[in-house]
């Protein structure tokens, strides 16, 4: 199995990866097209000619997936700062880093960034906030023709801002330096792509056309010939995709897309605790991942329609789908044949999938990577 493959040996096999790359790319694409025929879709892109109908119009039939939903990280990726929640719960945000006072004013719909040395200072309109604060926000400007990382963010365990995760023994010498990072054409369209639905359109970023966060048509694909097939009585030709139809392998590249898959992370080079983000390569790294089992598969565990369960003991009834209980005999008719552990008998994920806190990040991300864990090693990768 590729997920297997050592990274020490990556570089003898890289040829053959570029390749079975190319092949799963593939194979996911030809799985999408046969669901979704009229599209070479693919979740950040809108496709060409794309009509999307907004989750008003997906709620007079789904109300109860739609009402759940809209409360997910995943709808609340974006937010238009005029809408934005936390700056309008927290009017006047300030911080002093080094040299720098930073300050956040909000009156209204409007939110001023302000940055000052003491001697000069810099002053923009925040355009976009990124996140919902499960761990932090981070905020984005419009400067001069190009978009801006705010170089501090706010962060929930705190409720203020503080220095953006990766800047950490950066040194600004002005206060624009001081203020945040530019961000190139392609960082934009991707940051963009993945915390909205529709932003991207004939691979052109267009953020005047965007729905903040990924929406319903986010995944599923725009809904436009969906409705009029459905108004028509037409049932065989719906033109709308479902992600479930996927197998394991497909659907973690499909959600890979944004939460990085395992081939995107190795081909990106990187190493360390940083990748602890990046989930489907995680999940791809374990010894019980199948790309062919529905049960280790990223929809076994989240269901996208609704939050993410905190829980620990919610994910036992997963971990048992595969896994026996002590004492208990193998079930081969149900595949059921996996050993079960020595140690305990519930809340599985708190010992097998251990939390790791970035750098900077003021919050916990669970390793997704499945494994026997022992006391006192090293973060695997």
């Amino acid at each position: 199995m590729l997920a297997g493959v050592s990274r020490s040996s990556v570089p003898l096999w890289l040829c053959v990866l570029l390749v079975m790359v190319s092949s799963f790319r593939l194979a996911a694409q030809d799985a999408i097209t046969a669901n979704f025929p009229r599209f070479n879709w693919q979740p950040t892109q809108a496709p060409p000619g794309a009509q999307y109908v907004g989750d008003r119009v997906c709620a007079s039939c789904h109300p109860s997936e739609v009402a759940t939903q809209e409360l997910t990280p995943m709808a609340r990726a974006l937010e238009r700062v005029a809408d934005c929640e936390i700056l309008h719960r927290h009017p006047t945000l300030t911080v002093r880093l080094g040299r720098y006072t930073y300050r956040i004013q909000t009156r209204g719909r409007i939110s001023i960034y302000t940055v000052s040395d003491g001697v000069s200072s810099f002053a923009v309109p925040i355009g976009w906030a990124f996140g919902q604060g499960q761990a932090g926000q981070t905020y984005v400007y419009y400067y001069s023709g190009v978009y801006y990382e705010s170089r501090v963010s706010f962060f929930n365990d705190t409720q203020t801002l503080d220095l953006t995760m990766g800047y950490t023994g950066t040194r600004p010498e002005n206060v624009e330096q001081a203020a945040g990072r530019r961000t190139s054409p392609d960082e934009a369209h991707d940051c963009f792509s993945c915390h909205s639905t529709g932003a991207i359109r004939d691979n052109k970023l267009e953020v005047q056309k965007l729905m903040p966060g990924v929406t319903c048509e986010g995944c599923h694909g725009p809904g436009a010939e969906h409705v009029a097939a459905v108004k028509a009585g037409d049932l065989q030709s719906l033109h709308i995709f479902n992600p479930g139809s996927l197998d394991t392998e497909d659907l973690s590249d499909f959600c890979g897309s944004c939460h990085r898959s395992w081939q995107q992370v190795e081909m990106m080079h990187l190493q360390g605790v940083i990748d602890v983000r990046f989930q489907p390569y995680r999940l791809g790294n374990s010894r019980c991942f199948d790309p062919t089992d529905p049960r280790i598969s990223c929809l076994a565990c989240h269901n996208p329609h609704k939050p993410v369960r905190t829980d620990a003991a919610f994910y036992d009834s997963k971990c048992l789908a595969c896994h026996l209980e002590r004492g208990e005999a193998p079930e081969p008719s149900k595949r059921r044949t996996a050993p079960a552990c020595p140690v305990a008998r519930n809340n599985c994920v708190t010992c097998h999938m251990p939390k790791y806190t970035l750098p900077g990040a003021h919050f916990k991300f669970t390793d997704h990577f499945i494994r026997v864990v022992h006391a006192g090693e090293a973060y695997p990768y």
